[in-house]
Order: C-alpha cells, then sequence, then structure tokens
C-alpha cells in the first residue's frame, strides 16, 4: 500500500530545504511589503523579550526532582 502523498493538493517540505524557503519567503516579504518591516521588527523584539523574561525567570527558580511529579504514571 502506497501513502497518499502522491496527491498534487500535498506539497510538503522537510527540513533545510523547508527552512531555505521559509527564510526566502521571509526575505521577500520584508522587501516587497514596508509595513511587514515594521511587524516583523516588532514580533522579534518582542520574541526577545519574553524569551529573556524565561531565562531570567527559570535561572532564578530551577526545576528541582520534587517539581517534576509523574515521572513514570503507569509505573513501568
Amino acid at each position: 500500500m502506497e501513502p497518499e502523498s502522491d496527491s498534487p493538493s500535498r506539497f510538503r517540505l522537510k527540513g533545510s530545504i523547508g527552512l531555505v524557503v521559509a527564510v526566502m519567503v521571509i526575505a521577500v516579504l520584508l522587501i516587497m511589503l514596508p509595513a511587514y518591516r515594521w511587524f516583523f521588527l516588532i514580533s522579534v523584539l518582542i520574541g526577545l523579550v519574553i524569551v529573556g523574561a524565561l531565562s531570567l525567570w527559570y535561572k532564578r527558580h530551577p526545576i528541582e526532582e520534587p517539581d517534576v511529579h509523574p515521572k513514570r504514571p503507569l509505573g513501568l
């Protein structure tokens, strides 16, 4: 039995090819649409603030062994 991925409506990009295509789409949008530049810049800045806040939080409040409740919920 063959997978259904041969149908023409399915288009999948995996791995590094998908990453390259995503970067190219972002680059084209940044060049072609001036409003998208502001949206992209604001989104990146918000992401960096969230990353900084989360990393600071977990440096000050590390996850310890008792905090992880069901390591083996089925008892296996």
